[in-house]
């Protein structure tokens, strides 16, 4: 099955309550939560993201279908109503007009029924219609599309996310989820209302005088028309004003992100000009878009007032013919004045909704593209023991013409074997790592892990296999004890401790203390890890790969961060961590370097040496000149270009 996002697919789509509702205690507690669980909200949509309107449309809600149309269901009914309660007042009017005095003692039953459709029937159907609107549907769509856009967006490949703005990218999916959802329930709150209201007025007024029927259909074909004008219009620039605005989110974001840079360097103007930059492209598309609303606003508007005119001006001539009762116009004149004032709001519904159609459509452009990584129909899961890594023949430049990263690299690794990569800035060493965790797909070549092509594992199979370190630590904003457990989810307080411990990092983290007063491990890290010294980041994550304990272990510059005492200490750890793995070293540091078995020298995408430390001194050759400008226990890798 192709890989469209990563989890466990029972873990929610197989209840359809919210583990956060509350408990029923009463019968109308009990109706609305089953009404409010008529949409499982975290619901796995089937297949990849279509990239057409509609049928991306059509994958977001996939599921909610028999809900949406019960809904329209419910508002046709109620449109209905509308009509029912201006025709019983008609009737009202002209049989109390015909009977006299008498009609209230003759018509009591008839009465009371239409007082009981008045205080109970109606109210109950819109009350009806609401709960569907904004407990069945309103709360469930947005989690359940966002959700499908996230694990969607989770499932792209490291190329998507180099070439955006994650700001935008978390813009785009909120946006798209949230106009979505309004789409849906507006469409539901006035279409088979309005189609309900309109189609019973015509027979209504066909049930009095052609004539009124004629000026309705008149009136509906202009107001038809100038939707159609005006709302392909808004569309398109409510797309662009879309667009526009998820810059500014991804401007703001990214200075944000950086701040410590753009305050190291004096930026801050810079930044501020970026931002008005950003603001003024989005200020004109807003313009655009405001100037086309008050145009279609004001000729729908216009064209309501003609409704009440036309239909209580031509009843009062029919009835000063006789070809009409008192309540006929009174009943023209409620219809009238009731399709006039609901031109007005599905007018502005309308706008809405074509608006957010445009969102809708620039979004879908920024999240449905393809994955370019996907796991082939047939991928399974790696042997527990598969720990052999083997590079065969790898051609790759990052899918840029004249790029060259890797030139026909090969490199067999043996079961439990460490091995380092050194090489100058650019020599390719962490293109293999990446390469290995199938982060980017070899272009020529392929990479094998206990035997297998890893394009025939799954890609969370694969990467269970592979503890990382990286230079770069990430870090959630979320507890000591939560980054720790990233490693192993379900791994037991004891457990995190214990690899806190193995990695230096039980001591620091007891004093920690976040600004709502957690402390230790339940204290808050920051974003990105930002309370933390670049040595406490990379501790935790050497106790976040101690407790993953994969078979294969990846150390991309693991100790840089770390001063020569706190190093001691962690590669006392990761010796003891290293034992019966199979380890793949990015290092500088000769403490690191002497440990391994084999050193692989790399330029240009290219093995130029390999052997021990040893081997590679007596050669005399590239790495021997690294080693002769080490200073400090560095390998001094720039000072050898």
């Amino acid at each position: 099955m192709p890989h469209f996002g990563p989890g466990n697919r029972a873990d929610l789509s197989g209840t359809r309550q919210n583990s956060a509702a509350r408990p029923a205690t009463d019968l109308g507690d009990q109706a609305i939560e089953r009404i409010a669980s008529m949409i499982n909200a975290f619901r796995h949509a089937d297949g990849p993201a279509p990239q057409k309107l509609g049928a991306f449309m059509r994958w977001c809600l996939a599921g909610t279908f028999p809900t949406i149309w019960l809904t329209l269901a419910i508002s046709v009914i109620v449109g209905l109503s509308e009509i029912a309660a201006a025709f019983l007042v008609g009737w009202a009017i002209d049989t109390a007009q015909g009977t006299g005095p008498s009609f209230l003692a003759d018509q009591a039953w008839t009465l009371a029924a239409i007082a009981l459709f008045f205080i109970l029937l109606r109210p109950g159907l819109m009350a009806l219609n609401a709960a569907m609107t904004s407990v069945a549907l309103g709360p469930n769509l947005y989690p359940l599309i966002l959700t499908r856009l996230n694990r969607y967006t989770i499932g792209q490949s490291m190329k998507f996310f180099d070439d955006d703005f994650a700001g935008r990218i978390a813009q785009k999916a909120q946006q798209t989820a949230k106009a979505l959802a309004d789409v849906v329930v507006e469409t539901c709150n006035i279409f088979g209302f309005s189609i309900a209201s309109a189609g019973g007025a015509m027979v209504l007024m066909a049930s009095v005088n052609w004539r009124l029927t004629a000026i309705l259909v008149v009136w509906l074909f202009a107001y038809i028309f100038l939707i159609r004008w005006f709302l392909p219009r808004i569309r398109v620039r409510a797309r662009a004003r879309a667009s526009a605005r998820a810059m500014v989110t991804g401007q703001i974001v990214d200075t944000v992100t950086n701040i410590a840079t753009v305050k190291l360097f004096a930026q801050g103007g810079h930044e501020d000009q970026g931002a008005i930059k950003a603001l003024a492209k989005y200020r004109r598309k807003g313009l655009d878009f405001g100037e086309l609303v008050v145009w279609f606003r004001l000729s729908l508007f216009t064209m309501a007032g003609f409704l009440p005119a036309g239909l209580i001006g031509t009843t009062l001539w029919l009835w000063s013919q006789d070809m009409a009762t008192a309540g006929d116009i009174a009943m023209a004149g409620l219809i009238a004045t009731r399709l006039a004032q609901m031109s007005g709001w599905v007018s502005f519904t309308a706008l809405g909704i074509f608006a957010n159609m445009g969102e809708i459509e620039d979004g879908m452009r920024t999240l449905s593209p393809t994955h370019e990584i996907q796991d082939r129909p047939n991928a399974g899961l790696p042997a527990p023991e598969d720990s052999s890594v083997a590079f065969e023949g790898i051609s790759f430049g990052y899918g840029r013409e004249g790029t060259v990263a890797l030139d026909a690299f090969n490199l067999d690794i043996k079961p439990g074997e460490k091995v380092a990569l050194v090489g100058q800035s650019g020599a390719g060493k962490t293109t293999v790592v990446s390469l290995l965790l199938r982060l980017y797909d070899v272009e020529d070549g392929r990479v094998r892990l206990g035997g297998n092509d890893i394009r025939d594992l799954t890609q969370d199979g694969l990467r269970s296999q592979i503890s990382v370190v990286r230079q770069e630590t990430a870090m959630f904003n979320r507890s000591a004890r939560e980054n720790i457990r990233y490693g192993r989810v379900e791994a037991a307080d004891e457990e995190v401790i214990a690899a806190a411990k193995r990695a230096s990092a039980h001591e620091f983290i007891l004093d920690l203390e976040d600004l709502h007063g957690n402390r230790g491990y339940d204290a808050y890290l920051g974003e990105r890890g930002v309370k933390l010294s670049g040595g406490q980041r990379q501790r935790i994550a050497l106790a976040r790969a101690i407790l993953k304990d994969a078979p294969v272990l990846v150390l991309d510059e693991a100790t840089s961060a770390l001063d020569s005492e706190v190093e001691a200490e962690i590669q006392a750890a990761l010796s003891d961590v290293m034992q019966g793995k199979t380890v793949i070293a990015i290092a500088h540091r000769l403490s690191t370097i002497a440990e391994m078995d084999r050193i692989v020298v790399m330029e240009a995408g290219r093995i130029e040496e390999e052997g021990t430390h040893e081997d590679l001194l007596a050669k005399n050759g590239l790495y021997a000149r690294f080693w002769q400008r080490q200073s400090g226990g560095f390998l001094d890798l720039k000072a050898a270009e």
